[in-house]
């Protein structure tokens, strides 16, 4: 039934084709109607179209239908909302290549980015929500097995001998490419060279028998497969593993980076649509205290202080954060770490 209602969704938009051209390169494309079943749907029923990186999912399980109810009782309309949710990268390039999105959150601002540049995003898309339009927030995490028993306290233990660390990989996850530039941040912040931030940064990826295509792939291989003897991973996918009676000890280092997380309305998309207003009314409405309480108890730093303040034990603040623009911005990051023939593939040649 899922399935169908897809392929009668992407019937609608005329955008079959670019349906099975989504299968064959394995997006996970999982849509669902929030407001009424397909029988019932009035045509008039305006629809909004989400796409998002595979952890925010169920948070907007439970913010979609909020805003939806909240939407009705003040328009007298049903939406119908259709979500996707996968690796960040994967979905920037499903996006660009015709995934119908009306509202995009991504885990990094490089991606958003990328879609812009693609001419789907008007630029200034930051001003156009509050907080920068950085709705989510979260920091890096050493999650050990049980008992500590490598001892592993700090960013500077990673490098020790015999020991396997499970992280994503930075070329299909937006989580590995903010671990990677907490790794070299951190030794930034201390005064080190690049030389020496990048030495060190090679010497943590030698501990790294397996990347994983994603963070809820890094945590099934941790937690699950039972591989690894540490993970990094997002913060906040620690803490939802934990609510799932998957909880594992985990230390958040007190030098660490501010992962933030943009969202965005699709201009393109929604001029063609029609339904910029609600896709504009829905996030704005993510920055709600409603929508922020549901972000925060999968994980999510909350962007809204009072809500911060309501999650205070949950949350404990890091001593020294530092941001991608202490870095030099994402332009920069990109070209001197991720682009083909960079640092990290350098790194990765070195070591192999």
């Amino acid at each position: 039934m899922g399935l169908w209602r897809s392929i009668v969704h992407l019937i609608f938009r005329g955008r079959l084709s670019r349906f099975i051209f989504l299968i064959f390169l394995g997006i996970n494309l999982s849509l669902a109607i929030t407001s009424c079943s397909m029988s019932n749907a009035k045509n008039s029923d305006p629809e909004l179209t989400l796409v998002s990186y595979a952890v925010t999912r169920p948070a907007y399980k439970k913010i979609i239908p909020q805003f939806v109810a909240q939407w009705e009782q003040q328009h007298n309309q049903k939406i119908r909302f259709y979500e996707s949710y996968a690796p960040s990268g994967a979905q920037t390039r499903a996006v660009i290549d015709g995934l119908d999105a009306d509202v995009v959150e991504l885990a990094l601002a490089l991606d958003m980015q990328k879609i812009e540049n693609a001419g789907l995003i008007q630029q200034g898309w930051e001003n156009e929500a509050p907080n920068n339009a950085i709705v989510t927030k979260s920091v890096a995490v050493l999650v050990t097995r049980e008992g500590n028993p490598k001892q592993i306290q700090t960013w500077e233990d990673l490098t020790t001998d015999n020991l396997d660390i499970i992280t994503a990989n930075p070329k299909t996850s937006g989580v590995a490419r903010w671990n990677f530039l907490a790794l070299w941040g951190v030794q930034k912040q201390v005064g080190m060279t690049d030389s020496q931030a990048l030495e060190f940064t090679k010497k943590v990826y030698q501990n790294v028998p397996i990347m994983p295509r994603d963070a809820r792939e890094a945590s099934d291989v941790f937690i699950n497969q039972n591989q690894g003897d540490i993970l990094i991973n997002y913060e906040n996918e620690i803490i939802l593993a934990g609510l799932r009676e998957k909880k594992r000890p985990y230390i958040v280092p007190e030098t660490n980076i501010s992962i933030e997380n943009p969202v965005a309305v699709v201009d393109k998309n929604v001029d063609k649509h029609g339904n910029r207003e609600i896709a504009e009314a829905f996030v704005k409405y993510l920055f709600t205290p409603a929508a922020q309480r549901e972000f925060a108890k999968i994980g999510f730093r909350p962007v809204n202080s009072n809500v911060t303040q309501e999650f205070a034990d949950r949350y404990p603040p890091v001593k020294k954060l530092f941001t991608v623009q202490d870095l030099g911005g994402w332009d920069k990051v990109q070209s001197q770490f991720f682009d083909n023939g960079a640092a990290f593939d350098k790194i990765q040649a070195s070591i192999r």
